[in-house]
């Protein structure tokens, strides 16, 4: 089974309920290979079906929306054949998520300790005093100071900085083979910004694991992946490596997400739109 790739998407399509008996697919025909060691960006503006690509690959698409065609496969197993048990050991053991908002995906009636050791626990069937020790750990190692006093705390007593390097914590509690993180530095001032992706990229080497960063921000990814894949309205528009979509994009989509990145805005926009649904987030 670890044979095979961390991520396998082939053609999925992720639809929402339309006018009458239809659907309207916002992810419409995505292929995407995440290898292991890979480190892969997923880029487009808010609304081009990213994040719901993402989603699709651990089974957590809202509802009503749902998976209409193509399929994911994690670690070569099919998430559409999966119990939710098995979904749920997926999103520890085989990938972890960042999620975009860390304050609301943390339990706000729960320490930031007790939630890493929690999880280490569940994932790992270890005693719950070794999966404090361990838990105080990966505090550590997500560059958090004082890590015997941010175990302490609410998530409402952190700031945003420390809220995201807890919720990478918690990702990497299950020793997972592939992060997932999503729009990682978006409720972040651009200083915490920098050193949360520099953190990001230091802990993929160190664990050896593969990376989906997505991003509205092409610059954002351009230092951490490999490949790029560029999103808009549904479909990837192109894929290759970084280094090729930052020197010479073929698309003039790419372009103007270029074109749009803090070092060059100013230049005119060329019109193009990445969203192909308005009840799409990302």
């Amino acid at each position: 089974m670890h044979g095979d790739p961390p991520i396998e998407i082939k053609e999925l399509k992720v639809g929402f309920p339309s006018s009458g008996d239809g659907w309207s697919n916002a992810v419409d025909g995505v292929t995407l290979t995440v290898g292991a060691g890979q480190k892969i960006g997923l880029v487009g503006e808010s609304g081009s079906g990213k994040s719901l690509t993402a989603l699709a690959c651990v089974g957590l698409v809202p509802e009503p929306g749902r998976v209409t065609g193509g399929s994911v496969r994690i670690a070569g197993a099919d998430v559409s054949t999966m119990s939710d048990a098995d979904l749920a050991r997926v999103r520890g053991r085989e990938i972890g998520l960042v999620m975009q908002e860390a304050m609301e995906a943390l339990n706000p009636v729960y320490t930031a300790g007790f939630q890493v050791a929690e999880t280490i626990a569940v994932h790992r069937g270890i005693g719950r005093r070794e999966a404090l020790s361990e838990a105080l750990e990966l505090l550590s190692d997500a560059a958090l100071e004082e890590p015997e006093d941010i175990a302490k705390a609410y998530p409402h007593e952190l700031s945003g900085g420390q809220a995201q390097r807890v919720m990478l914590a918690l990702a990497l509690a299950g020793k997972p083979r592939v992060l997932i993180a999503d729009e990682p530095t978006s409720a972040l001032d651009l200083m915490t910004q920098a050193q949360v992706i520099e953190l990001l990229g230091r802990l993929v080497a160190d664990k050896q694991m593969s990376l989906l960063l997505i991003s509205h921000d092409l610059e954002v990814v351009q230092g951490l992946v490999d490949r790029v894949a560029v999103m808009q309205a549904g479909h990837i528009v192109e894929e290759g490596p970084t280094t090729g979509i930052f020197s010479s994009p073929s698309h003039a989509y790419t372009r103007m997400l270029l074109e749009a990145a803090p070092g060059r805005r100013g230049r005119a926009r060329t019109g193009v739109t990445g969203q192909k649904d308005s009840h799409v987030d990302g």
